[in-house]
């Protein structure tokens, strides 16, 4: 049995879309939906139900699915064993500054004892691009914020945004509140913006920079307010209390896209273990807390 056909097979009813699979993949739409009609003739079974908006899987399709995953399980693990990856597996991350330089401290010592064999690739920027980057398929995996539903984003839980200035620093004293933001695209500065709207601060973008440092600098020197959580406020800063006259934020939803079809032991362990330590984290509210505040509304 073609593994190749069979990867295909696992992305698309992962990605739930030819489209979505291809691009992960690397290949065409037209080149996934051929290798899926040849496994479709080798099998002698229709595997996935097309209409005109989503592609599911058909019964013998979902019977085939746990056997292909393990197939493709063994032979990455035979690649391993024989030498075939000499050079080492090379596992490509996408996350945030300020995410790596809360996560991955405690991931990758662990990490690499593990798999001293590895390489790791990180690339640090804004969600909305990591996501985009994912879909192209030139990322392994994506620790983001999530700015709408996707069908590879794993939802792991949410996190409150916060305002935060100098520890020094009134928010009284301003009559135009200076902002120190990321770009457009950033859905930080996006519920910023929401959240003055309807009130009857003033205020303005002084500083704006991709790169959490371009963004703490002004305000940690006390020239600006800015918008993070709980977990990434800078020292010599503050979190700005209720009753200081700025408008809630709200939350942010934290998701992990994992590439379909990739199934090393190594990959495997990496995004476990990541998930892991964010779920874990004391800032973020798991899945089964947010239901259950949803449920008691």
């Amino acid at each position: 049995m073609d593994t190749d056909l069979l990867r295909a097979f696992v992305t698309v009813a992962e990605c739930e879309g030819f489209s979505a699979a291809g691009k992960v993949l690397h290949r065409t739409q037209s080149a996934v939906s051929l290798q899926i009609k040849r496994l479709e003739d080798q099998m002698g079974e229709s595997l996935f139900e097309r209409t005109s908006r989503s592609v599911v899987l058909t019964p013998p399709g979902g019977r085939l699915l746990p056997y292909a995953r393990h197939i493709l399980k063994l032979q990455d693990e035979a690649q391993r064993v024989m030498g075939v990856e000499r050079q080492g597996e090379l596992i490509r991350l996408g996350t945030s500054e300020e995410q790596a330089s809360t996560y991955l401290p405690e991931l990758l010592p662990r990490f690499a004892a593990r798999f001293p064999e590895v390489r790791l690739e990180v690339i640090c920027s804004i969600s909305g691009s990591l996501v985009h980057d994912f879909q192209e398929g030139l990322l392994d995996a994506a620790l983001v914020v999530r700015h709408g539903p996707t069908q590879t984003g794993r939802l792991l839980g949410r996190e409150p945004m916060v305002w935060v200035v100098a520890e020094d620093c009134s928010v009284s004293d301003w009559e135009t509140l200076p902002l120190a933001m990321n770009p457009e695209g950033c859905t930080f500065r996006a519920h910023a913006f929401a959240a003055l709207g309807p009130t009857d601060w003033r205020w303005d973008v002084r500083y704006s920079s991709q790169s959490p440092t371009g963004i703490n600098l002004p305000v940690q020197a006390g020239l600006a307010v800015t918008v993070k959580t709980p977990r990434s406020v800078p020292e010599g800063c503050r979190i700005v209390g209720d009753d200081e006259g700025l408008p809630p934020l709200g939350h942010v939803e934290i998701e992990l896209h994992r590439t379909p079809g990739h199934s090393s032991d190594a990959f495997t362990a990496f995004c476990d273990e990541l998930e892991a330590i964010v779920t874990g984290t004391d800032s973020l509210e798991s899945l089964k807390y947010v239901a259950s505040q949803g449920a008691g509304d």
